[in-house]
């Protein structure tokens, strides 16, 4: 699997994570907001950062798909999954 560089970027953080992860933590950190929280709903920077936002979802959806990562820990209403990298995640990172 050729990954994009979201898909790459969420993988290595997930497989350095060390222990069960929800990936979604680490969206912000990834694309950190660059607009005041006051920002209206449709400035254009908050857009723009919402389609980084879903852009990271969708590759998170590939990275299971593609079986890089397992769900550990199904979502239980307080949290998501957590997730943990594959063996076959290291090929993908090398």
């Amino acid at each position: 699997m050729t990954l994009n560089d979201d898909e790459r970027e969420l993988l290595r953080r997930i497989s350095e994570a060390g222990s069960p992860v929800e990936p979604s933590d680490y969206f912000h950190s990834i694309y950190p907001p660059n607009f005041p929280a006051s920002a209206a709903e449709d400035d254009p920077r908050r857009e723009a950062w919402v389609e980084l936002q879903m852009n990271l979802y969708r590759a998170y959806i590939r990275l299971h798909e593609g079986g890089l990562i397992r769900v550990v820990h199904p979502a239980n209403g307080e949290r998501g999954d957590l997730v943990v990298a594959t063996e076959a995640s290291r090929d993908a990172l090398a």
